[in-house]
């Protein structure tokens, strides 16, 4: 059977969630979440890839990157991190059998106000499981590595993440991210209810962002369609047989979507 075509699109930043097999708490060691937290970093040594924000939880891990011109950047960080960390669980237990569900999912994520709300929303991710009060207690996050001084060893990219988020500098940033996960634990806000479309969607950002990665994933009219969600818009597919990555590389289009980057495997 012929492989299809591949893409990606550069330029975007991407909500990555990825779940333990079974949703088990494969996870539920520190060990295992500092053994992620490793790959992560050599994912971004290897691959230049470009961390914007990070969380390990006991069953899922979630990751905020942004889409350089490398087009297998992501897929070849995400197989480097899964598969390693499924190779010294597996070893360790003396166990055999899949650690992770068979795909990670990819949301496009409007930069600017959207990808300071996914922030949020992935820094509360533990408070909102009811494991720590405040994201600052939990150690295998990005708020917990952001609120301290940059190190040598550090995973996210930090005047990156100032410039793509809309603010000035590093200071206003961290101000900014204070402010808006304290009022969200003290307001009770929506941040602290699960949310699915940031896991379940193509993209999300304002009507003008949506119809452009519509335009650019080059998909038909009637294939996809555009929804509102609170404070912003959606985008789904009707069919539900689209991913933008798999394990092994970058997840191909069904065949009946036009591509504008139709680039094989090959190439």
């Amino acid at each position: 059977m012929v492989r299809p075509h591949r893409f990606y699109l550069p330029g975007h930043t991407w909500h990555l969630t990825h779940r333990c097999h079974k949703r088990e708490f494969l996870f539920r060691f520190a060990r295992d979440r500092r053994r992620w937290m490793h790959w992560l970093f050599e994912a971004k040594k290897r691959y230049g890839l470009q961390v914007l924000n990070y969380v390990v939880t006991s069953n899922h891990i979630h990751l905020l990157v942004h889409g350089s011109g490398n087009r297998m950047a992501i897929p070849r960080a995400m197989q480097l991190m899964a598969g390693r960390v499924a190779q010294e669980y597996n070893a360790r237990k003396h166990r055999q059998g899949a650690f992770w569900e068979d795909r990670y999912h990819a949301t496009a994520v409007e930069n600017g106000t959207h990808l300071r709300r996914c922030m949020t929303y992935i820094d509360l991710n533990m408070v909102r499981a009811g494991v720590v009060r405040h994201p600052s207690e939990w150690s295998f996050g990005g708020y917990h590595e952001l609120e301290r001084r940059p190190k040598r060893y550090g995973r996210i990219d930090r005047s990156l993440l100032v410039q793509l988020a809309g603010l000035s500098n590093q200071e206003e940033l961290s101000a900014w991210r204070r402010e808006r996960v304290d009022a969200a634990i003290r307001e009770r806000g929506s941040l602290l209810s699960r949310e699915y479309y940031w896991s379940e969607k193509l993209a999300l950002g304002s009507p003008a962002y949506i119809a452009r990665v519509k335009r650019e994933f080059g998909i038909d009219v009637d294939a996809c369609r555009i929804e509102e969600a609170e404070e912003c818009a959606t985008l789904r597919e009707a069919r539900g047989a689209y991913d933008i990555f798999s394990d092994d590389g970058i997840e191909a289009l069904s065949a009946g979507n036009r591509l504008r980057w139709d680039v094989s495997p090959s190439q």
